[in-house]
């Protein structure tokens, strides 16, 4: 199957943190799972890491060196992603988490998340 991960998730994953479901790290860990890592979650990552919210004991060229060697492929935005969620009902109102909907959505993906926000919109949502 095919997943994308949200940023907590990834987060997460990289960090081997116990938040993470057994289910979604079960998942993720599968290699005949294809699972992609959305450019926006870098973006997040990038300005979390830049406003102190974000301490991973590593500077940003690791920690993005460390995904890069996960396997996950990076999922760029397109036209075709910005439509969608430009379409988009306004429930969750963070930027990156509705550009994942709208990729999910367009790219036929199942995210990994433990938001619960992403049940408003037809998407397919995997934690527990």
């Amino acid at each position: 199957m095919n997943y994308l991960l949200d940023t907590h998730t990834l987060i997460w994953f990289i960090t081997d943190n116990e938040k993470l479901s057994r289910k979604a790290k079960l998942i993720i860990e599968n290699k005949n799972n294809y699972c992609f890592v959305s450019i926006a979650s870098l973006w997040e990552i990038g300005i979390k890491f830049s406003l102190g919210r974000l301490d991973l004991n590593s500077n940003l060229v690791e920690i993005f060196r460390i995904i890069e060697d996960t396997g996950f492929d990076i999922l760029p935005i397109s036209v075709n992603h910005i439509l969608k969620n430009a379409s988009l009902d306004f429930f969750h109102q963070d930027p990156f988490d509705r550009i994942i909907i709208s990729q999910a959505i367009t790219d036929n993906l199942t995210i990994i998340s433990k938001d619960s926000q992403f049940d408003n919109y037809n998407v397919a949502v995997i934690w527990s």
